[in-house]
């Protein structure tokens, strides 16, 4: 296992991390959510990712279990959470400095840990200052509940304005950003946030590397069942991700994988892996095997010569630059 830095903090984190999106406490059951742990750390997956939302905190309850169960110490392995959607009433959502206090208390009892070690504001929130939220993320750093505080798909003006706050009032800025990031989804990584990792520092925990599963594959050849596309509720992803221009782009793309010697999930997830911005790639999985394939990626890096990436961007066709150049 590769470990990087998060972004210009001390902290080491895994090139590759196991997040619990849809899967934890929902798509699988606990043993499963247990085997996956379990493979990722024996792999060296140090970073695991979670939220309040997630599965509306039986998430964080299943993997607080886990840990509890298999007694890792503490200090090889980083756990993460992300306030915003608590709960249904008034004050249980957004980044209030009342929500993000009592959100924190609360996905502390849920993992049954003393403190996490990163905690993300899970959307901007324009209805609460950003001075309140920055307050209130360094006072959770005092206080020892969290190590360091991050954004997830704030734009790289709000990142920039809470950095500002923070050094005015010399107060501890935000690490780290959680966006997604993948081969279909490119333009705020690669572009809006260029100033955010080159003079801030920052670092990045990029989610849907595989954009919600297309970039697996599996999708090519109709719409199997037993997939997250197909759960419930998420009518509004499928319709937004499998169109007929994503799938002809991923047909392309298993066939070059296929004539490089690698699985589509491991090009595409190298190929995240490559980006020098890239700190961590959160793996998602509901099957060890999955898991197992998809951690191999880290070996295939070398692969994207930039031969073979030029072969990537002409099947793509989305590489982002700025209007008038």
């Amino acid at each position: 296992m590769e470990y990087r830095r998060l972004g210009r903090s001390g902290l080491k984190v895994s090139a590759l991390s196991l997040g619990s999106w849809l899967t934890f406490g929902k798509q699988i059951s606990d043993d499963v959510a247990e085997e996956l742990m379990i493979t990722a750390y024996d792999s060296g997956i140090n970073f695991f990712d979670n939220a309040e939302i997630y599965a509306r905190g039986k998430s964080e309850i299943v993997m607080g279990n886990i840990l509890k169960k298999v007694q890792w110490n503490r200090q090889t392995y980083v756990v993460s959470s992300k306030l915003f959607w608590g709960g249904d009433k008034p004050n249980q959502t957004g980044l209030s400095r009342k929500h993000i206090m009592e959100g924190c208390e609360a996905a502390l009892k849920r993992f049954q840990l003393d403190y996490l070690d990163l905690l993300f504001c899970h959307r901007p929130d324009p209805e609460t200052p950003i001075e309140e939220t920055v307050w209130a993320m360094n006072d959770l750093i005092r206080q020892g509940k969290i190590l360091y505080w991050g954004t997830s798909e704030w734009s790289a003006q709000e990142i920039t304005e809470a950095f500002a706050i923070a050094r005015r009032e010399h107060l501890i800025p935000p690490t780290m950003e959680q966006p997604q990031y993948n081969m279909l989804h490119r333009y705020r990584f690669e572009l809006e946030y260029k100033r955010v990792f080159d003079e801030l520092g920052y670092g990045s925990t990029i989610w849907s590397p595989l954009a919600s599963g297309i970039l697996s594959g599996k999708y090519n050849n109709g719409f199997p069942t037993d997939t997250r596309l197909g759960i419930d509720g998420l009518e509004w992803l499928k319709e937004k991700v499998l169109t007929e221009s994503n799938l002809d782009k991923t047909r392309k793309l298993e066939k070059l994988a296929k004539d490089t010697g690698i699985t589509l999930p491991q090009l595409a997830i190298a190929w995240c892996l490559k980006n020098p911005h890239v700190s961590t790639v959160i793996l998602g999985a509901s099957k060890k095997n999955h898991l197992l394939d998809n951690i191999q990626s880290l070996e295939k890096i070398h692969l994207i010569i930039p031969e073979l990436n030029q072969e990537i961007e002409l099947i793509l066709d989305n590489k982002p630059v700025l209007a008038g150049f």
